[in-house]
């Protein structure tokens, strides 16, 4: 597809429709991921550990990914864009199954393996990358110059999650988000080449956004696997007991604060999106889709009556390809 193609598909005539059938479509066609249980708890050697994690097998793979708010609208954009974000969402799926999946005595190793593995990548001369995930990396590192730090920051992210479970204010948890989310799109910026650093503050928001909404949708299975990302200092303002969490249903004290706290979610998403806007084409489609899954995720907890508990609140393909359509149109 060429540039001119690009500039055609850009039209605000044709693309709401294009990205409408992307959006609904996006919902059955999840993006790729990396190993679960099985994959990652081969820890005998960096290979090993690391079987399957390349981007050939994302059919096997993909049931992962099935809940995560990232609906880029992969049918729409083109191979090599395509080929790109496959990559790096391989690597950021596998530095998440290392840290929430891997034998805990194994986690830190494994992500130091996983680091120096990057780190060979980037050199540009010695061994080669061992690890299939890191090798699927090299196309979109060398074509779209994305920096190291951002996958670097993502490595981080999962450290921290070995050592901290709770937090204390949001502020806090904004700062794991600055590891843990927004590097993905500072990456997508640079695979799309549109990275400019006013950019990257929206993005920033965005991406932070989308993780705290993750997170509100979320509160119970986190909960189960030790982690609360509920600011404490929130909790005991709204008189929460971290034992609330481990109930089958909301009380009325837990949803006023998972109500409190996706508003604070929803105007971080809504000071980002106008980054849409000072976008084009596929690149403009593709974020309009980051939003769009926003907003979705944050209306479907609404809907909920705020209860995260009962059951996991999940945005219908019809809320979120309407959503895109509205956030590609006014750019924002």
């Amino acid at each position: 597809m060429g540039d001119g193609f690009l500039r055609e598909a850009a039209s605000p005539v044709v693309m709401p429709a294009a990205a409408s059938a992307a959006a609904a479509s996006a919902a059955a066609a999840p993006l790729p991921v990396t190993p679960g249980p099985a994959a990652v708890a081969s820890v005998g050697s960096p290979a090993s550990a690391f079987a399957g994690a390349g981007p050939d097998n994302a059919a096997a793979m993909a049931a992962r990914s099935a809940g995560e708010n990232f609906p880029v609208a992969l049918r729409l954009l083109p191979a090599r864009h395509r080929r790109y974000l496959m990559a790096v969402y391989g690597f950021a799926r596998t530095v998440d199954d290392i840290g929430d999946l891997a034998p805990p005595g194994d986690r830190a190793r494994l992500l130091d393996d996983l680091e120096a593995d990057l780190g060979r990548l980037y050199a540009g001369q010695g061994p080669a990358p061992g690890l299939a995930v890191i090798r699927a990396l090299r196309p979109a590192v060398a074509d779209c110059a994305i920096p190291a730090q951002p996958f670097l920051d993502l490595i981080q992210a999962n450290r921290q999650d070995q050592l901290v479970s709770r937090y204390r204010t949001f502020d806090e948890l904004r700062g794991y988000c600055r590891l843990s989310a927004n590097p993905v799109g500072r990456i997508v910026l640079h695979v799309f080449g549109v990275f400019t650093p006013a950019r990257a503050e929206l993005s920033d928001q965005v991406c932070t956004a989308l993780q705290l909404a993750e997170h509100w949708q979320d509160v119970g299975e986190d909960f189960r696997a030790g982690r609360v990302y509920l600011p404490g200092e929130d909790m005991a303002r709204f008189g929460c007991a971290e034992s609330e969490l481990a109930a089958a249903r909301c009380s009325a004290a837990l949803r006023a604060l998972i109500a409190f706290e996706t508003g604070r979610a929803g105007a971080l998403l809504d000071a980002g999106a106008p980054l849409v806007g000072t976008l084009h084409g596929f690149a403009r489609a593709a974020v309009a889709g980051y939003v769009a899954g926003g907003r979705a995720a944050l209306a479907a907890i609404g809907a909920a009556d705020h209860d995260v508990l009962g059951a996991v609140p999940r945005p219908s393909a019809s809320r979120t390809a309407a959503e895109l359509v509205r956030c590609y149109v006014t750019g924002r």
